[in-house]
């Protein structure tokens, strides 16, 4: 490092892709000087060589990209050049808006008092040579030689009044309504299916701790399937930023606060503030006779200067998001979020919430049971209310949200092979588009494991996206079968799927210091199959049965674990799971257990248990804290060449077969969640990971069968 006063530093993300083309996340340490910004692989100490440097003097901008998103996480991204040299840039990204405002506001300063020196002088600003030697015979890496998306720069030198804070973006669409703009009639808007004017609000009830308007029109001219726009207003004790991050979020989190949410997906980024999403409705009205909805619609945000944020929506037809079997698509005419700063109370931060919808949500009838259009509204605008619990419910808000992308939903006619084929290139054309930011080709900046120093936030979220991008070599999942099908679909029967490692809660790395998790990630194995057996007698060490899926992967080279969780009565069951993975890692916490005694596997055996769906009482006895499994109850393992069996006999537990009898009685009107994984104890086995996590719905005894095991070899 330069003997120059540091200004500010920390960890910021760097992502892009590599030469073979796989994209990655990784975090890097900024420092910013009284004239220079560089970043390390590392924390500098003594005379470390920075991956690279950017010289700061008056001529340089910071431009706001917005926020774009990486393998589903989103990132907010500035680029700091100098307008003379566009091409040599840093680009620096945070899971965090606080933060890249932060870094956005140092650099800025620092612009500043280069700028005011130069008004200062009255003489043309002499740029600062950099003559440490860290920067000598590197060139700026080709991820931040980037210039398509700059701003124009025709200002001139001697202005005092530089612009320096340019957001890039194609700015509001032109269908999209802001009706944060209270002053602004809609004397121009014309369209059959808006209102002409929007002056008035009515106060129409208040429910939840909202106040519920619906706006009043000089003319009503609405389709009969449309209604009135309304919106919620609320008080949130929670920052801007942390609201405003939660209600740009698409994954789990969002069904914790937003009960018309049922799942959504991002479609197009166009750019760092605008998105095309698709979104289902999770509308309860009358199911059995009305059909569920869905929208696909662009979304629009921006900051304003105090320190408020706008999310607007408008609906839009895209050829990637077309209809959808068994959905009826509604059309948001506008709606969206205005989130404004209010004064503390207590020391606490507080936000108004305003959130404003005017939808038609389509299909035959609707237009015609203005109760069911009211019912949804206001179950969607309830939302602000949603909010306002969750923040005041939960401590842990800095968990960076998630968009899954979308594959290619134009024609859900076509063959199944097609749209498989059609989902790659729409994944990888989705990495190249995210990627387009930072191609990075350099090989001085590869992967390195994050310091210990690092705080937890940004610890925790590194850890999370590596694990996501680990290389996996693709286990062939035709190959295996077991008598329980397989059926994603929300509400089938009788089946089982893959729960999404994000649903639960792992130790972090920082767990030895602070006692904190993280969302589970990636799994380590894959789930191949499931077999629901019954007999009149235990059924151990089923993994010999011949033709089972271990039997197979053993075959192929393909090491397998699997869990027998016994279930004792009159008539036994065991529910088999079968996870694959095409090799241990040498070292690994999981080739530990694998290989080690039943004494060190039954000190780590966790397994991790939830009731989505299912009666209170049975929720609340199961739970969801992480149980090991071995010393709760008994567990036998049988390793064998290329397999490790666990039968966890559930009955050898009062207490677990206590609650096992109110699971059994009502097992087929339960979701039950299950993870499997091994338990960290130290600094250098954390993170924790999934061995894998399953969820079985809605399950017969029935459907079990008696199978042919033969004689034990063991």
């Amino acid at each position: 490092m330069s003997n120059s006063k540091v200004v500010y530093e920390g960890w910021m993300v760097r992502y892009g892709r590599r030469k073979i083309g796989r994209s990655f996340i990784h975090m890097r340490y900024f420092v910013l000087e009284s004239r220079l910004l560089a970043y390390y692989k590392r924390k500098p100490q003594d005379n470390v060589v920075p991956i690279q440097t950017l010289v700061l003097d008056g001529n340089c901008r910071v431009e706001d990209r917005g926020l774009k998103t990486q393998q589903g996480l989103m990132v907010y991204v500035l680029s700091i050049y100098n307008k003379k040299d566009k091409y040599h840039r840093i680009t620096m990204a945070a899971f965090n808006i606080q933060e890249a405002l932060i870094w956005k506001e140092k650099i800025e300063s620092i612009i500043d008092q280069h700028q005011e020196s130069l008004v200062a002088t009255g003489n043309k600003y002499v740029s600062f040579e950099y003559k440490s030697g860290m920067d000598s015979g590197r060139n700026a890496s080709s991820s931040d030689q980037e210039s398509q998306c700059s701003a124009a720069e025709d200002e001139d030198d001697s202005n005092p009044n530089l612009l320096r804070r340019t957001t890039i973006g194609n700015g509001l669409p032109e269908s999209i309504l802001d009706w944060t703009q209270e002053s602004s009639a809609l004397a121009s808007q014309n369209t059959s299916n808006q209102a002409i004017s929007r002056k008035h609000w009515r106060l129409l009830q208040c429910q939840n701790g909202l106040r519920i308007f619906e706006e009043l029109l000089e003319v009503d001219f609405l389709p009969k399937s449309c209604s009135r726009a309304m919106k919620a207003t609320g008080v949130v004790e929670a920052s801007c930023e942390e609201i405003f991050e939660l209600v740009m979020s698409m994954d789990g989190t969002r069904s914790e606060w937003d009960c018309s949410f049922q799942d959504g997906s991002l479609v197009e980024e166009v750019d760092g503030h605008t998105a095309i999403l698709y979104h289902r409705l999770q509308l309860d009205w009358f199911p059995t006779f009305v059909w569920p909805r869905d929208l696909c619609y662009v979304r629009y945000w921006r900051r304003n200067d105090d320190g408020s944020y706008v999310v607007l929506f408008c609906s839009r037809e895209h050829e990637n998001c077309g209809p959808q079997p068994g959905y009826v698509r509604a059309h948001i005419e506008s709606g969206g979020f205005n989130i404004s700063p209010l004064k503390p109370r207590n020391g606490k931060p507080r936000t108004q919430v305003q959130h404003l919808m005017q939808i038609d949500l389509k299909g035959w009838g609707v237009g015609y049971i203005s109760s069911f259009q009211q019912y949804c509204l206001l179950q969607m605008l309830n939302s602000v209310a949603g909010l306002r619990e969750y923040f005041a419910q939960t401590d842990e808000r800095h968990v960076p949200p998630r968009i899954p992308v979308m594959v290619n939903m134009k024609s859900s006619r076509k063959s199944t092979q097609k749209n498989l084929l059609t989902s790659n290139h729409n994944r990888e054309q989705s990495l190249d588009n995210a990627a387009k930011l930072m191609d990075e080709y350099s090989d001085e900046d590869e992967d390195f494991p994050i310091p210990e120093e690092e705080t937890y936030r940004v610890e925790q979220e590194m850890k999370r996206t590596a694990v996501q991008e680990e290389p996996v070599v693709q286990v062939d999942l035709s190959c295996f079968s077991g008598n329980l099908r397989r059926d994603n679909k929300e509400s089938a029967r009788d089946c089982w799927t893959i729960s999404e490692g994000n649903n639960f809660r792992v130790r972090s790395k920082r767990f030895c210091y602070d006692k904190s998790k993280m969302p589970g990630g990636k799994h380590l194995m894959d789930l191949v199959a499931v077999d629901w057996f019954k007999d009149t007698k235990r059924m151990d060490h089923v993994a010999r049965r011949p033709g089972c899926a271990a039997q197979v992967a053993s075959e192929k080279g393909h090491f397998s674990l699997v869990f027998n969780l016994q279930v004792p009565g009159s008539t036994n069951y065991s529910m088999v799971f079968y996870f694959v993975t095409t090799e241990l890692v040498p070292g690994s916490l999981l080739q530990r257990f694998v290989d080690g005694d039943d004494e060190f596997r039954n000190s780590r055996m966790k397994l991790i248990p939830s009731v989505p769906k299912g009666s209170w009482i049975v929720r609340q006895s199961v739970g969801s804290t992480p149980c090991l499994l071995g010393k709760a109850v008994d567990c036998n393992y049988i390793r064998a060449a290329n397999y490790l069996e666990v039968d966890v006999d559930i009955g050898s537990s009062t207490v677990a077969n206590g609650v096992l009898g109110l699971v059994v009685g009502a097992i087929t009107s339960l979701v039950v969640d299950m993870a499997f994984l091994v338990q960290a104890n130290t600094a250098d086995e954390l993170p924790e990971r999934l061995i894998g996590a399953v969820r079985v719905s809605h399950i017969e005894l029935s459907s079990a069968i008696v199978p042919k095991l033969g004689s034990d070899p063991i």
